[in-house]
């Protein structure tokens, strides 16, 4: 079902909005470590995760930051202004209890959010295995490269679709 259908939300339900977030190191996509991430570039990943977002009727809007702080913003601002978030947070998903607590505050909310890693997280040195970050969110996808990003969105768009079916219940 389309996150955006008359009997999902309502008839006249805007579309579902989700926060593509990328955390450090993201930006050099296509540059660093080719045998592990590919070729493909953030801007290329955006573009992507965009357009499957217009195809399923909802609307993608993306940010990348290496500072903490800024993730922590941005998962803030997502508040009132978005339905979901698609989150790669690079390393601070190992380590980064702050951004678990501001995942966990806005997912605490109704604000669904997938975790999406490009490598397999598990099958990479041992300090990977461990996600701080993953227990707060209501999924996590890794190890399928960029088209991670297109299982993550049409979880949280599913979810979001959940969401606004059982509000529309009440």
């Amino acid at each position: 079902m389309n996150a955006n259908s008359p009997s999902a939300a309502g008839p006249a339900a805007a579309p579902p909005r989700v926060l593509l977030l990328h955390g450090p190191n993201l930006n050099l996509l296509g540059e660093r470590d080719r045998d592990t991430y590919g070729s493909t570039t953030l801007k290329d990943v955006e573009e992507r995760t965009a357009a499957l977002g217009r195809e399923l009727g909802a609307e993608v809007r993306c940010a990348q930051s290496n500072s903490e702080g800024a993730l922590i913003d941005l998962i803030h601002a997502t508040r009132g202004s978005d339905d979901g978030i698609v989150f790669n947070p690079g390393a601070y998903a190992h380590y980064s209890y702050a951004l678990r607590d501001a995942l966990e505050a806005v997912t605490g909310l109704g604000i669904p959010c997938v975790e999406v890693h490009i490598s397999n997280v598990h099958a990479r040195e041992a300090f990977r295995h461990t996600s701080v970050t993953a227990p707060v969110c209501q999924g996590m996808v890794s190890g399928h490269g960029i088209f991670g990003y297109d299982l993550a969105l049409r979880s949280v768009l599913h979810r979001i679709a959940e969401w606004r079916e059982a509000r529309a219940a009440r």
